[in-house]
């Protein structure tokens, strides 16, 4: 995959979309995909098992902020993952900036055997998933996001909107 960033400012999109922090999901309305990857994962306390995280997904994004979608993820212990999840984004936090916040809750799949305990609530395998994330929106399809991994780091992730 070939990542061209541009610096022009995040087209304005509908202010009303996601001004509200409380709302019923709306998946309705204009929508677009967004397919990411993440190469690179920083733990805040690196461990000899550990070793290198990736991922790739889609998400369907609305207008109105609400998206949903899934993603699969070789986990810290080198074991395939899934996660699929709903969320919503809020574009231009920052008065005119592209900066952006999301969120997304949902259901993950992998930490299985010896690693189980690694997610908290995990039922073979099965656990409760959430991310809350910071991002840059570098034009109309190119943005860059940080994922909060709970408390064990942080992930990197290149998107791109196919408008």
């Amino acid at each position: 995959m070939t990542i061209a960033l541009g610096f022009a400012t995040a087209p304005a999109t509908s202010q009303a979309q996601n001004k509200s922090w409380f709302s019923a999901p709306d998946f309705s309305g204009e929508s677009h995909w967004r397919f990411v990857l993440s190469p690179y994962s920083l733990h805040w306390r690196p461990s000899d098992e550990h070793e290198s995280v990736y991922a790739i997904g889609a998400e369907q994004q609305y207008d109105n902020g609400w998206l949903y979608g899934g993603s699969y993820f070789r986990n810290s212990f080198g074991q395939p993952s899934g996660y699929l999840y709903l969320g919503k984004r809020y574009d231009q936090v920052w008065k005119d900036t592209p900066l952006f916040l999301q969120w997304s809750a949902g259901l993950m799949y992998g930490y299985r055997g010896k690693y189980e305990d690694k997610v908290p609530f995990n039922n073979n395998g099965f656990s409760p998933g959430a991310l809350v994330s910071v991002g840059w929106q570098f034009n109309r399809t190119t943005s860059v996001q940080l994922n909060a991994l709970g408390d064990a780091g942080v992930m990197f992730q290149l998107s791109y909107d196919w408008r």
